[in-house]
């Protein structure tokens, strides 16, 4: 192999694990969500309460520059009382938009197989983190290869009941 073939292919290869983290386009999230959202309001929440057979919740937020409600289906995951949010956007090198809204408006519902209830979030402590991994991972278990992907320290929701 030549030393040019050799380059080729190291750049080839390189370029292929720097867009592992990148996250689809914002108009294809755009979509599936709120086709993910219609899903579960016309069927009563019936439908759309998982994801490959995780389960998934619907967090209503207020937008951080918009003011509006919105609604995202995102992975649920319990701890004890809480409910954690994982800001993951699929090891993306970026916080999801939705990120934004929480850290500017705190307040949150969550809708879980049809029960929704009012929360107060917060951003998880570094410290914290560490022991709700293992209770991400086993509710999905992919946020272990989003962690691997991105250079980002993911950040974690904690929702407890208001």
């Amino acid at each position: 192999m030549s030393d040019t073939a050799s380059t080729t292919d190291t750049a080839s290869t390189d370029s292929k694990l720097q867009d592992k983290g990148a996250a689809p386009p914002r108009w294809i999230l755009k979509i599936i969500t709120r086709l993910h959202v219609m899903l579960s309001r016309l069927t009563g929440a019936r439908l759309g309460n998982t994801l490959g057979g995780d389960e998934v919740c619907f967090v209503d937020m207020t937008g951080a520059r918009s003011g509006r409600r919105l609604t995202v289906p995102l992975m649920y995951v319990p701890h004890g009382d809480d409910v954690l949010l994982v800001a993951s956007l699929g090891g993306a090198p970026k916080n999801p938009i939705w990120y934004h809204n929480i850290v500017k408006n705190p307040g949150v519902d969550i809708t879980y197989r049809g029960l929704r209830k009012s929360y107060t979030a917060r951003l998880a402590q570094a410290d914290e983190k560490p022991a709700m991994w293992p209770v991400c991972d086993g509710c999905y278990a992919p946020f272990a290869d989003y962690r691997k992907r991105t250079a980002r320290d993911i950040p974690i929701f904690v929702c407890s009941p208001v």
